[in-house]
């Protein structure tokens, strides 16, 4: 089975390192400008030329974001940026506009282009029209279905590759083309400025049938009727190779480096295991979704992939069945000691999770020693704290999570 690029967002620097470590075979961030995650860390000149030197010299590929729609009078720093991203050798721009793409192919005709989703690329004379401007890749459009993916692909064969999102967030929107921000806060989506209006709370009814209201989804947190629910492909992984997607992305360019590191991790290990044993693939499923759930996350479902969804609008808050506590920053020593970066407080004695590269194994939470002081501690809710503690067979980069807590009580049953 020909098995599709894990694509994995880097928002910064972190997160970057955390998709690399845990095994993204590419990964995507954006520049300062005209990318559409305008308050993500994003990447400087200088962070840009090392995040792609990490990316290469471990065999991945970086691909820069650069699908805003540029106004007239910003096309130079547009071509400017673009110049920029090619010198820093990133190995793909991705770009929205037809226009800005036939602009680039001029101005940077090195500098190889990906079509984004914001393109809303559905039928096969539109992906002819990119390849005849010298795209490589095309990223197809969250309503496709997975037979109309798998027919546009075999009517264009494979001289441009196919990419699809495998996991994350959605937008209730055609292709997360939204002016709903635009319109309320004065921020445009489709300039990297959203607000996610369609996240906030709302009550609606009808002007002229008073006390007439429309049957929505509502918990506790509130009623979500213009969120559509986060997207996860876990479960049509075999179907999706079968289809000739060439590359999986995983959405999340505003997510924490945790949030990467377990979403990465898991598709990963799927991927890995469905290209040696798809029945084993098949047995594994309930586990590795379940490994998803680790990280935040929203109600999912598989979005237009076998159809429209059933429940639109439906999609509750944010939640997750594990949080992090803290990352290796230094490996396990000959005695066994690792030098970790304190994320949240946990206490001697908890049952910890250690996510490596091979996948998670539990461990048992020791006294530590405070690297600032040199006291030895059973726990500790300062983060940023750097720590030393017992941990056989840990590597740089791995990450310990522990039970999601209630924090404010544990600081008062402590003193801390």
């Amino acid at each position: 089975m020909r098995i599709p690029e894990l694509l994995a967002p880097a928002g910064n620097m972190d997160s970057l390192r955390a998709a690399l470590h845990f095994g993204a075979d590419a990964v995507y961030g954006g520049m300062k400008h005209f990318g559409l995650r305008a308050f993500a860390g994003n990447f400087g000149p200088e962070e840009l030329r090392e995040a792609v030197r990490l990316a290469h010299e471990t065999g991945r590929r970086f691909y820069v974001t650069m699908n805003a729609y540029p106004f007239d009078d910003e096309l130079d720093a547009f071509a400017a940026a673009a110049k920029e991203a090619a010198d820093c050798g990133v190995d793909a721009a991705i770009v929205a506009d037809p226009g800005a793409i036939r602009f680039l192919r001029s101005e940077v005709p090195a500098l190889p282009i990906h079509v984004s989703t914001q393109a809303n690329t559905v039928n096969a004379p539109a992906v002819e029209l990119y390849r005849s401007l010298g795209c490589e890749r095309v990223i197809l459009a969250r309503e496709m279905s997975l037979d109309r993916i798998r027919a546009l692909h075999e009517r264009i064969g494979d001289g441009i590759e196919l990419e699809t999102f495998v996991h994350g967030a959605s937008c209730m929107a055609y292709s997360g083309r939204c002016m709903l921000s635009a319109y309320l806060t004065g921020r445009s989506g489709n300039r990297g400025e959203c607000a996610q209006p369609c996240r906030w709370q709302y009550a609606v009814v009808e002007e002229k049938r008073p006390g007439e209201y429309l049957p929505v989804t509502e918990d506790e947190r509130g009623t979500y009727l213009f969120s559509a629910r986060d997207l996860c492909l876990m479960p049509l992984l075999p179907e999706l190779c079968d289809a000739g997607v060439s590359s999986l992305k995983i959405e999340g360019r505003m997510k924490t480096e945790y949030y990467v590191a377990v979403v990465t991790g898991a598709y990963r290990r799927a991927l890995d295991l469905l290209a040696r044993d798809r029945e084993a693939f098949r047995e594994a499923l309930p586990e590795m979704t379940a490994e998803l759930q680790c990280a935040s996350h929203r109600l999912s479902d598989t979005g237009f992939l076998e159809g429209p969804p059933e429940t639109p609008g439906e999609a509750e808050g944010f939640w997750q069945s594990r949080e992090y506590v803290a990352k290796v920053i230094e490996a396990a020593e000959a005695d066994g000691h690792a030098r970790l970066l304190l994320k949240n407080r946990f206490y001697a004695g908890d049952e910890l999770e250690l996510m490596t590269p091979q996948g998670v194994r539990r461990v048992k939470a020791s006294a530590f020693v405070r690297e600032k002081t040199g006291e030895t501690l059973e726990t500790l809710g300062i983060a940023g704290e750097i720590i030393r503690m017992p941990l056989p067979g840990a590597g740089a980069g791995d990450m310990l999570r522990g039970p999601v807590r209630n924090h404010r009580k544990d600081a008062d049953r402590t003193g801390n």
